[in-house]
């Protein structure tokens, strides 16, 4: 039997190997698809900032899930994904943010699960599940 000691860790590494690795998927398929850093560069330079930025999708997707699925800085891969899901919501999706989608949920659903879980690994750190636990 588990105790609650163990129970917490466990549940913070499956938070973290969640959170990680469907945002990884999700920054794999965005920075291999034709077009798709044009795009996001494009949505920066037409809301007054360096389309530069759009490398931070490198950070945001790939570096802060790989941080948060190893368990080092976590919390810092916390924050970085949920600024960056604070940018992708307030620069692509601002027209959806009281919408419903096709099946009934909310639009955003997905993005509003990487802010909230991002900002919940930042917040709870992660465990002594990791290879650098904070």
């Amino acid at each position: 039997m588990l105790s609650q000691y163990n129970r917490d860790e466990a549940g913070k590494l499956i938070l973290r190997l969640t959170l990680g690795l469907l945002m990884l998927f999700h920054g794999y398929a965005k920075i291999t698809s034709s077009g798709s850093m044009d795009w996001i560069a494009n949505t920066l330079t037409s809301s007054g900032l360096p389309g530069i930025l759009a490398y931070g999708v490198y950070i945001g997707e790939i570096l802060a899930p790989l941080m948060i699925i190893a368990g080092i800085y976590c919390r810092l891969g916390g924050w970085i994904i949920f600024v960056n899901m604070l940018f992708a919501i307030g620069l692509a999706h601002m027209g959806e943010i009281l919408a419903m989608g096709q099946n009934g949920g909310w639009a955003l659903e997905l993005q509003g699960f990487y802010l909230a879980t991002g900002l919940v690994v930042a917040l709870i750190g992660s465990g002594n599940l990791a290879v650098r636990p904070d």
